[in-house]
């Protein structure tokens, strides 16, 4: 138990999404997120989840290490940011436990599915070989990165994620845990249920060469540049992997952000494009839940 002043009242906990991790051979999912936030006077807990699972698993597992936090930090209740299918784990945990979560932050989180993981979908139900390839490959990558986080022992699923992130397997999650879902198609849902408070921020890919800046140099800017090509219904309005509007839960900041799905946490290694300080997001937002009261 620590008495030590925080930014803010209850610790910040941030959850990473699909195939993500804490730390791996010294390597942050959360790059310079995590220190700039520490250093702005929060307490600041990144935890590890399985990389790939259905959401209520992972918001289990979530609720588990809310239990360790309050109990290591002496807080009654924590504030949630999670990044893309973290946001989903978190909402769980929130709609599950609302007396232990104080808010809950969406950040490029597919609240109504992702059109990569219908056309996914799609394609496994016609027997597609590459599809079935790629769900093996995000099994193999989840367990492959547990490995090497050897303190990792979560089970992996990839097809439960898969199924998970459709639009399909979120209409049936957010029909069980609705708390902060726009009523209508690219407003805003109830800034507080249940006494806990719904934010969200997202970006879209900015496809243009002479916006990319350091991406010019991003190997993974290039992929989320060929996955925003497959949107339809979001097209153009989408960060490679999830949909400017799908992202919708609460209080929206703002949802267009110059940002891709990883440039987000401010990956690969801080070399994101023109525009907006990813880590300049997090401070800011400390500081709003501050001046809330949370």
């Amino acid at each position: 138990m620590t008495d030590l002043p925080s930014l803010t009242r209850y610790p910040l906990v941030l959850v990473h999404g699909l195939l993500g991790f804490v730390r791996i051979a010294g390597y942050p999912y959360w790059y310079g997120i995590t220190g700039a936030l520490e250093a702005a006077g929060a307490q600041v807990y990144p935890v590890r989840l399985s990389g790939a699972q259905a959401n209520e698993v992972l918001g289990e597992q979530l609720l588990q290490e809310i239990e360790r936090i309050c109990t290591l930090s002496g807080a009654e209740r924590v504030n949630l940011i999670g990044h893309s299918q973290g946001a989903l784990s978190a909402r769980y945990a929130a709609a599950v436990c609302p007396e232990r979560v104080a808010s809950v932050t969406s950040v490029a989180g597919p609240n109504h599915g992702s059109e990569l993981a219908d056309i996914l979908q799609y394609s496994m139900r016609t027997s597609s070989l590459r599809a079935q390839l790629a769900v093996e490959y995000v099994q193999c990558m989840a367990k492959f990165m547990a490995f090497l986080d050897r303190s990792n022992r979560c089970p992996q699923n990839a097809l439960a994620s898969q199924e998970a992130l459709t639009t399909a397997g979120m209409a049936v999650f957010n029909s069980k845990y609705p708390q902060g879902l726009p009523s209508t198609w690219g407003g805003m849902g109830d800034a507080e249920v249940n006494g806990v408070r719904y934010y969200s921020w997202s970006g879209i890919i900015d496809g243009h060469f002479s916006g990319r800046g350091a991406n010019r140099l991003d190997p993974t800017h290039s992929i989320c540049l060929r996955f925003s090509q497959a949107f339809t219904r979001e097209a153009e309005q989408n960060d490679g992997f999830v949909g400017r509007f799908s992202s919708h839960l609460g209080t929206v900041i703002r949802s267009d952000y110059p940002l891709d799905h990883l440039d987000i946490i401010n990956q690969l290694a801080g070399v994101v494009g023109h525009g907006t300080d990813p880590v300049g997001l997090y401070v800011n937002h400390a500081l709003r839940l501050k001046e809330a009261g949370l």
